[in-house]
Order: C-alpha cells, then structure tokens, then sequence
C-alpha cells in the first residue's frame, strides 16, 4: 500500500519520482507489466556510502512503486569487466605489486592477499552485498563480466560498430567543449569524480581514432588481458577485427561475431544497457550536468540501440562527518558496512530517504551520532503517537522496511547516548552493562541484554572504535582526598545533597531530576523550579557542581551525562569516591 495520500502536498520525494516512473513506464510499453529501475557500481575498491547514494535512491523508488502492487525489477549491473585503473590506497592486503595488472578487467586482478574471493571484484562486491542484504535493498545483480564473456551483447556489439560513424559525430559534438565554470557544493577530486558518474568507468576514454576510422569496442589482449589496445582494422561484412596492444606488442585478427573478449567503452555501454534492459528510472552523479558527460552524451546514443534514455535525478555527494574527507584515492573510505557497524539499518536508510537526491548530507562517525539518534528517537515517538508530518512519516516508513515487511528492529530501544555511555564505563563487562540498564527504568527493567539489542552492539562498537582513548571514560580507583579537602563549604555542602537524596532518586529519570536540582535546592529554590521561574546563575553553579563531579568520579571535566555515570558507578562506590 502507499506510504502517503498521493497529492503534491503531502507526498515526499520518493512518491513523486514513483508517479512519474509508473506514468514513463506506461507511456513506453502500454499495457506491458514490470518497471526496471537500475544502479550501476564498480567494484574497484571499497564501494563507499556516496556510491550507496546510486543504490538508494531507485531502491526506495522501486520500493514505493512496489508497494502500489507493480512489477518492478531493480538492477544492479556491477561494472566488473571496467579496467582496473589504479592500486587504491589503504586497502588491506594489497601493495604496490598491483600495478602489474593495471588495464586488465577488475574480474582478472588477484583479489587481496588473505581474501576468500576467487577476485579484485568479488572481494569488494561480497562487502556491498551483505550490507545491501542487512538494509532491506532486494536487486537483481547483472555482471558484466558474466555479459560480455558470454556473448550476451553480441548483436549489440556489432550494432554499435556498424554504426560507428554516428556514435562518432555525436561524441565529436562534444569532444572540444569545455563545461562552464560553475560554483561546485564542495571542492571535488578525481575519485568523487568517479564516484559521482555512479555507473561505470567515468574515466575512459570514448573510443579510438585513428587511420583506420573510429571504434567504439576495446578488446582487451590475448597475451596480457590488458585494454592498452588499439582497433586498426575492422570490415562490416565479415566482422574480422585487427588490434595491436601498445603494452605487449600482440596483434591478432578475430571474428568479433564470435569474439567475447573486449567491450564497448564507457560512453557507448551505458545507453546500449538503457536499451538492452528497458531502462525507466537511473539515477547519475552531478557532474553530469556538464557538457559531454556519459549520461548527457548517452541520451542522444541510445536512440542507436532503439532505446529511450531513463528518467532520474542527478544526486549530491555525501559527506562524512568525524572523519577525513571521503574519497576513493585515500584509505579508510567509510563504507556501507563502517556504518552499519555503529549504527542500525533503520538509521541508515532514513539518512538517504529524508533528503531529496540533490541534497547533500552528511553520515556521522563522531559525536554528532548522538545527536541524529535523537532525532530519530523523537521521530519514532511523534510517528507513534501520530503527529509527525507526512513527508516526515513517509521518510520514516520508508526507514523502517519495505514492501516485503519490517526490518528487525531493538526491542527497547534505549537512546544511543546512553547506551553508549554504558558502554563506554562497563568495557566490555556484559553484567554490569545489564544492571546499569535494568536501573534506568526500575518499573520495567530489561531482564537481558537481548532487549536493547542491535542497537547496544552498535554503540558499543562506536565507542570502541571511533571515539580517542583520551576521550573514553575511567572511573577514579580511589577518591580524590586532595580536591575532596580543598573544598570549600558550599561544594560540601552541595554533595551532601547530592548524596543524602541519592537513594531515594536511583533511576535515570530520578537522578536527571536530582542533579540538576541540587543547586538550585542549594539557592533556595524548590528542587523542580522552571528555568523560567530562576536567575541565569543558576545555570552556571549548575555547570559549576557538574564539573565538581565529574572532577570526583572520572578526573575530568566532562564525561557521560551524570545519571547515566552515577547508575554505572554505583551508590556505594559514588558514595565513596565523593567522601562520604
């Protein structure tokens, strides 16, 4: 069923795409059931959450379009048969030895050394496919590898040849036109270039020319495998084909209407598939907004092959927050599965379903994960009680599952921060992180650790992986006797208070209450006085006591939020470590 009332006012981005993927599909084979949606992703190296993008926005397209009972096949070609272009940095269990197999298929490079993969492509492919599996994404995955090898796009081949002199003219349209200078949202490298073609090898050049014509058809070499190949002879009737290898010096003549050995380059692939599998909806990066790019030139080369070129947006870069600027040329690019390790799939998908495609977002590795899981708390909540916004709602939904049903989900989900703060002081002690959460709520304790399960292993795991050890929480061995016999006597007086109500307000919601009222209790106020009912200072002896605390308790001046720190100690041990 629809996730939202379809009118322009209340439906989201997804439902609009939808209704126009449902009226294209229509209007080109009336009648005829099945809407095909498709990404493309090369498996060149790790396929980090910018290339997600590609995937999730037809997913949650096709997703809608499903769940108003079409027929909808989204693909995913992986472009394993692209060269491989460079020995990416940071990638475990490879070196520079790489650069040997640079101009072969990325399905005949060795994969990293230690890999199960039988290669380069299927080590990074089986990453994206378990991460896509644990989000919900259903797919068809086509490899091109498999495609070419096995003589599936024969007569397309042939077609495009024989056709080569029109290919040519319309690259050449484009061949001496420079793009506009524009303002870019941030500023790009080479690899987000690559990145943001989405589908394919965005690099390659458009075929080659020389004295014997144009072609649009690399083969890569019978001696080497490499593409560093040159066409210089071809004839229509017989369909023999001459090249010569510029790296190893072979030269052969073969049949291409029997040769599977080579493919057509970039610019020339992609709208022959648009043809071949009756490509509806796809999205691309944004740089196909300048003159020449593969999409732009691909709309007018389709037509070749008989076909219609997709509908779709162009989407923006994804950004990462609390880590080094993203990028396929450096190591430690964040990945889908980075993300799912500190963070719920639910999280994820709603992260690429609130923002339209041309919005740029940023994913958090850092503190600001807190937050965004917040934000989703309070989501959840308003959708539960009905009061969130539809396209609000939609995205949430969206977030949740798919037409095929719910994703699992943590039974209690407990917010993150506290979690992680649990987490953080328990260090690994599963005991102690089940009793600090079976305090938070003694009305309905959870019984197992189960119960706040995926989402305690997620910040668990963010904890122990993104957050510095200078930063991480060690509770005080002994107290502090130097500061404690500093003290003067409102500080005294203050963990008095403190201490002397602390029994009586041993939950989350009893110690969040008690500590911010000890001073105002301190200042004459009663303990549940309004911030509007109190003087500004009182916000800063606030601060004042918090540091004091954290002072005794974790020797620094911040930490985890108080309560959470105080049920993690312990009442005897707080009642200890503050000089009782």
């Amino acid at each position: 069923m629809p996730i939202v009332a379809q009118s322009t006012e209340t439906a989201d981005w997804v439902s609009r795409f939808a209704d126009e993927v449902i009226a294209e599909s229509e209007r080109r084979a009336p009648g005829k059931p099945g809407v095909v949606v498709a990404s493309g992703l090369s498996p060149s190296g790790p396929i980090h959450l910018g290339n997600l993008r590609e995937v999730m926005t037809p997913h949650l397209v096709a997703d809608e379009v499903r769940r108003r009972g079409h027929e909808v096949r989204h693909l995913i070609s992986w472009d394993d048969y692209d060269r491989y272009r460079k020995v990416p940095a940071g990638v475990p269990g490879v070196d520079e030895s790489w650069a040997e197999h640079i101009g072969k298929p990325l399905t005949s490079v060795p994969a990293p050394k230690g890999s199960p993969h039988p290669n380069w492509a299927e080590h990074f492919k089986a990453a994206m496919v378990d991460s896509l599996a644990e989000m919900g994404v259903e797919f068809d995955g086509i490899s091109q590898t498999a495609q070419y090898t096995s003589g599936v796009y024969r007569e397309q081949i042939l077609h495009a040849m024989k056709h080569r002199r029109d290919i040519d003219a319309i690259l050449d349209q484009y061949r001496t036109k420079k793009a506009p200078a524009k303002k870019s949202q941030k500023p790009l490298d080479e690899a987000e270039l690559e990145a943001a073609e989405g589908s394919g090898a965005a690099a390659e050049d458009d075929g080659s020319s020389g004295s014997a014509g144009y072609f649009p058809y690399k083969p890569y070499c019978g001696n080497c495998e490499k593409d560093l190949t040159t066409v210089t002879a071809y004839d229509d009737d017989s369909t023999e084909l001459t090249y010569a290898c510029t790296a190893c010096g072979f030269s052969e003549t073969v049949r291409l209407s029997e040769f599977n050995r080579g493919k057509l380059v970039w610019k020339v692939d992609w709208p022959m598939r648009w043809a071949y599998e009756g490509v509806v909806f796809e999205p691309s990066g944004v740089d196909h907004s300048s003159p020449g790019s593969s999409f732009q030139v691909g709309g007018q080369i389709v037509g070749i092959f008989g076909g219609e070129q997709p509908i779709g947006p162009m989407y923006a870069f994804v950004g990462i927050s609390g880590m080094a600027k993203m990028s396929s040329s450096k190591g430690g690019v964040p990945t889908p599965a980075d993300a799912l390790k500190i963070m719920e799939p639910q999280l994820l998908r709603w992260l690429y379903a609130r923002r339209r495609p041309n919005q740029s977002f940023k994913i958090a590795f850092d503190q600001e994960i807190q937050r965004l899981y917040d934000e989703w708390d309070r989501l959840d909540a308003k959708v539960a009680d009905g009061s969130a916004l539809p396209a609000d709602a939609a995205a949430h939904a969206r977030a949740v599952g798919t037409a095929a049903g719910e994703l699992p989900r943590t039974p209690r989900p407990l917010p993150y921060r506290t979690l992680a703060s649990v987490a953080d002081i328990t260090a690994g002690h599963e005991d102690q992180a089940l009793r600090i959460l079976g305090e938070l709520d003694p009305a309905n304790p959870i019984a197992s650790l189960d119960e706040a399960r995926p989402r305690y292993d997620k910040a668990e795991a963010w904890i122990n992986t993104h957050v510095p050890a200078d930063q991480r929480t060690i509770v005080r061995q002994e107290p502090d006797a130097e500061l404690l016999k500093s003290l003067d006597e409102p500080s005294r007086q203050s963990l008095r208070l403190l201490l002397d109500g602390l029994a009586d307000h041993w939950s989350l919601d009893g110690l969040t209450h008690h500590v911010y009222g000890v001073p105002k209790v301190q200042a004459g106020f009663p303990a549940d006085a309004t911030p509007k009912e109190l003087p500004p200072e009182i916000k800063t002896a606030q601060r004042t006591f918090f540091a004091l605390l954290y002072h005794l308790l974790v020797g620094r001046d911040t930490g985890p939020r108080l309560p959470t720190l105080l049920l993690a100690v312990g009442q005897d041990r707080v009642r200890t470590l503050l000089g009782e």
